[in-house]
């Protein structure tokens, strides 16, 4: 699995040996620096019981590891816009 912005996981030893308290972290973003294969950075926020952002943290986890607690919302198409009518440009003076 890899987690997508707005996933909501719990993090745990199965994770990462750093993770002796298990935490709920709730992903912005999966950065793209360079791991070991399997391995992930992760950019987010640690939430309290109460699923209120407590910490922002960037972790190193093994994907294989994490548990998806809560999905992100699925993406909603845009709604569809009509076109714009053009701005009339006229010449302005300088000096």
């Amino acid at each position: 699995m890899l987690p997508r912005s707005g996933d909501v996981l719990h993090v745990t030893r199965a994770a990462s040996v750093q993770f002796l308290r298990p935490i709920t972290f709730r992903v912005i973003r999966v950065l793209d620096w360079p791991t070991y294969d399997g391995w992930l950075w992760l950019d987010g926020y640690e939430l309290n019981a109460s699923g209120d952002a407590v910490s922002r943290r960037s972790i190193f986890v093994q994907r294989n590891g994490l548990q998806q607690v809560q999905a992100a919302p699925q993406h909603r198409s845009h709604t569809v816009r009509t076109a714009r009518r053009p701005v009339a440009r006229t010449p302005v003076r300088v000096g």
